[in-house]
Protein backbone atom coordinates (compact mmCIF):
# COMPACT_ATOMS: atom_id res chain seq x y z
CA UNK A 1 0.00 0.00 0.00
CA UNK A 2 0.80 3.81 -0.56
CA UNK A 3 -0.59 6.70 0.77
CA UNK A 4 -1.70 9.63 -0.29
CA UNK A 5 -1.52 12.96 2.01
CA UNK A 6 -3.51 16.20 1.17
CA UNK A 7 -4.12 19.19 2.23
CA UNK A 8 -6.39 21.70 0.71
CA UNK A 9 -6.24 25.63 1.39
CA UNK A 10 -10.26 26.26 1.67
CA UNK A 11 -11.65 29.69 -0.10
CA UNK A 12 -12.16 31.89 3.23
CA UNK A 13 -16.12 31.10 4.34
CA UNK A 14 -16.36 27.76 1.77
CA UNK A 15 -14.97 25.08 4.31
CA UNK A 16 -18.63 23.75 5.30
CA UNK A 17 -19.57 23.87 1.29
CA UNK A 18 -16.17 22.14 0.62
CA UNK A 19 -17.23 19.39 3.76
CA UNK A 20 -20.61 19.03 2.19
CA UNK A 21 -19.35 18.19 -1.46
CA UNK A 22 -16.85 15.83 0.11
CA UNK A 23 -19.69 14.15 2.50
CA UNK A 24 -22.31 13.80 -0.54
CA UNK A 25 -20.73 13.63 -3.78
CA UNK A 26 -16.82 12.95 -3.46
CA UNK A 27 -16.86 9.99 -0.89
CA UNK A 28 -19.43 8.29 -2.74
CA UNK A 29 -17.20 8.85 -6.15
CA UNK A 30 -14.06 8.42 -4.41
CA UNK A 31 -15.67 5.22 -4.10
CA UNK A 32 -16.72 4.12 -6.89
CA UNK A 33 -13.30 4.93 -8.76
CA UNK A 34 -11.56 2.31 -6.47
CA UNK A 35 -10.32 5.35 -4.25
CA UNK A 36 -9.71 4.58 -0.11
CA UNK A 37 -10.58 6.96 2.13
CA UNK A 38 -8.23 6.72 5.38
CA UNK A 39 -9.50 9.70 7.04
CA UNK A 40 -10.66 13.31 7.04
CA UNK A 41 -9.30 15.96 9.65
CA UNK A 42 -9.95 19.78 10.22
CA UNK A 43 -7.48 21.82 12.26
CA UNK A 44 -8.37 22.05 15.96
CA UNK A 45 -5.36 24.51 16.64
CA UNK A 46 -3.29 26.29 13.73
CA UNK A 47 -4.66 27.18 10.31
CA UNK A 48 -8.36 26.89 10.30
CA UNK A 49 -8.66 27.28 6.55
CA UNK A 50 -7.35 23.61 5.51
CA UNK A 51 -8.92 20.54 5.39
CA UNK A 52 -6.21 17.84 5.52
CA UNK A 53 -7.18 14.14 4.28
CA UNK A 54 -5.68 10.32 3.25
CA UNK A 55 -6.52 8.40 0.77
CA UNK A 56 -4.97 4.55 0.04
CA UNK A 57 -3.57 2.78 -3.08
CA UNK A 58 -2.46 -0.45 -4.05
CA UNK A 59 0.46 1.24 -5.95
CA UNK A 60 1.47 4.27 -7.87
CA UNK A 61 -0.10 2.72 -11.03
CA UNK A 62 -3.47 2.59 -9.02
CA UNK A 63 -3.33 5.99 -7.45
CA UNK A 64 -2.75 6.96 -11.38
CA UNK A 65 -5.45 5.17 -12.66
CA UNK A 66 -7.61 5.88 -10.06
CA UNK A 67 -7.24 9.68 -10.15
CA UNK A 68 -7.44 9.64 -14.08
CA UNK A 69 -11.18 8.14 -14.16
CA UNK A 70 -12.35 9.70 -11.25
CA UNK A 71 -10.94 13.38 -13.07
CA UNK A 72 -12.84 12.31 -15.98
CA UNK A 73 -16.07 11.23 -14.61
CA UNK A 74 -18.76 13.44 -15.83
CA UNK A 75 -21.04 12.91 -12.52
CA UNK A 76 -17.89 14.73 -10.62
CA UNK A 77 -17.64 17.66 -13.44
CA UNK A 78 -21.48 18.14 -13.34
CA UNK A 79 -21.32 17.95 -9.27
CA UNK A 80 -18.39 20.18 -9.09
CA UNK A 81 -19.42 22.76 -10.96
CA UNK A 82 -22.85 23.10 -9.26
CA UNK A 83 -20.89 24.00 -5.95
CA UNK A 84 -19.03 26.57 -7.41
CA UNK A 85 -21.01 29.17 -8.97
CA UNK A 86 -20.35 31.39 -6.18
CA UNK A 87 -16.55 30.76 -7.19
CA UNK A 88 -14.03 27.89 -6.56
CA UNK A 89 -14.04 26.51 -2.64
CA UNK A 90 -10.08 25.26 -3.24
CA UNK A 91 -7.54 28.06 -3.56
CA UNK A 92 -4.69 25.40 -4.02
CA UNK A 93 -4.05 22.12 -2.91
CA UNK A 94 -0.83 19.94 -1.52
CA UNK A 95 -0.49 16.64 -1.79
CA UNK A 96 2.63 13.77 -0.75
CA UNK A 97 2.95 9.94 -1.47
CA UNK A 98 3.84 8.05 1.63
CA UNK A 99 5.02 4.59 1.56
CA UNK A 100 4.60 3.14 4.86
CA UNK A 101 7.93 1.95 6.94
CA UNK A 102 8.81 -2.05 7.47
CA UNK A 103 7.56 -1.37 11.14
CA UNK A 104 4.49 0.96 10.59
CA UNK A 105 1.24 -0.75 11.59
CA UNK A 106 -0.19 0.84 8.73
CA UNK A 107 0.73 -1.38 5.90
Amino acid sequence: MIYEYRVYHVAPGKLPALNARFAETTVPLFKKHGIEVVGFWEVVIGTSNTLHYMLGFRDLAHLEQAWASFRADPERARAFAATETDGPLVQYVTNTVLRPTPYSPMQ
